[in-house]
């Protein structure tokens, strides 16, 4: 199954945290793979990595793996879009790996939809990885804001999230245990 969590409202990667939650409690393995972010915090652009992922270290059947340089392009960020293009373009490679390695049931490519808005990967390399994925796991599960219409008829469930007030435009940043 093809699992889609998208939207301009908060949620998605809480989504796809809980389901990894659930396949690892279940007894399966997971993979939590994650575009766009980065894995510690560099330069601008990069926050810190994501507190659910400190929880992660403690469940048994979820592995871990960052395959992004941070955010593209916002909250400073002064690296060149090549950079984050290579970055993308390297954790696609490695993802459909793991995909063909047959080591996990569930793989969840957080802000994987993201790499697309952000043109570090295209529609057709996403429904690649949907085509794969179909054949090798139970359920591969993606994150990000666009309803790309190709990518939700390759989907078997998506599910949208959906703004209606967020703090962020009063000006309050993004807070440790509720945001990231």
């Amino acid at each position: 199954m093809i699992l889609m969590y998208i939207g301009d409202g908060k949620g998605k990667t809480t989504a796809a945290v809980g389901l990894a939650v659930r396949a690892a409690g279940a007894g399966s393995k997971v993979l939590f793979a994650q575009f766009v972010k980065a894995a510690k915090v560099t330069g601008p652009g990069e926050w810190p990595q994501s507190s659910e992922l400190k929880s992660f270290e403690r469940i048994k059947n979820i592995t871990v793996k960052i395959l992004g340089r941070g955010f593209v392009g916002i909250l400073g960020d002064k690296k060149k879009h090549a950079q984050h293009v290579k970055a993308a373009r390297i954790g696609l490679k490695w993802l459909k790996k793991e995909i063909n390695s047959k080591r996990y049931k569930i793989i969840i490519a957080d802000e994987l939809i993201s790499a697309v808005e952000l043109k570090l990967l295209t529609q057709s390399e996403v429904l690649q990885v949907f085509r794969l994925a179909q054949k090798k796991l139970e359920a591969l599960a993606v994150t990000g804001h666009t309803k790309y219409p190709r990518l939700i008829k390759a989907a078997d469930l998506v599910t949208e999230m959906k703004m209606i007030k967020h703090p962020y435009y009063k000006g309050i940043l993004a807070k440790r245990g509720i945001d990231f």
